[in-house]
């Protein structure tokens, strides 16, 4: 970036106001010693021109352009502005990343839940019996049978489950 150049008025401007804050016992914004300060007679102008020099007054100077468009002159506040955009997006990045740990997490759950679920399905073969019982009423005996055939294969398969140990294979 340019190195930003002030007009002779703004100069007058920007060293008017600093040598009124002074006058009205604002802080000095740099170390002078007391020496310093006695040669150039606590004058506060003098200590503004000084504190102008080194850069570390908090003034900004905004020019006017046609078509209601303003440059504001800043010389610390654009870098602390890169700062902060950058501390942004690391925020934003931040809060994608625990979105993204937030999902794995709720997935993790739901698939916890479907096993549960399957683990209480073995007494459905009951349940579908009941059913049957009570659909025996129905005019369509041809649903019947087969919810009861169903019903009798469901059983069969859970009886299967319980008597057929589980081994693990070593060496896999």
């Amino acid at each position: 970036m340019e190195e930003q150049k002030y007009t002779k008025f703004e100069i007058a401007r920007i060293l008017g106001a600093r040598a009124l804050q002074l006058s009205m016992n604002a802080p000095i914004l740099i170390k002078i010693s007391k020496e310093e300060l006695e040669k150039i007679k606590f004058d506060p102008l003098s200590i503004a021109e000084i504190e102008f020099r080194e850069g570390c007054l908090p003034i900004t100077v905004r020019r006017p352009f046609p078509k209601k468009e303003f440059i504001e002159l800043k010389e610390k506040e654009e870098e602390q502005e890169k700062i902060i955009e950058e501390l942004e997006e690391k925020v934003e990045e931040e809060k994608k990343e625990e979105k993204v740990e937030e999902k794995k997490v709720e997935k993790k759950v739901g698939k916890k839940k479907e096993e549960k679920e399957v683990e209480a399905k073995p007494g459905e073969a009951e349940e579908l019996k009941e059913v049957t019982e009570e659909k025996e009423a129905v005019e369509k005996p041809e649903v019947v049978e087969e919810l009861k055939e169903v019903a009798e294969e469901m059983e069969e398969s859970d009886e299967k489950e319980e008597e057929e140990p589980v081994t693990i294979e070593e060496g896999i």
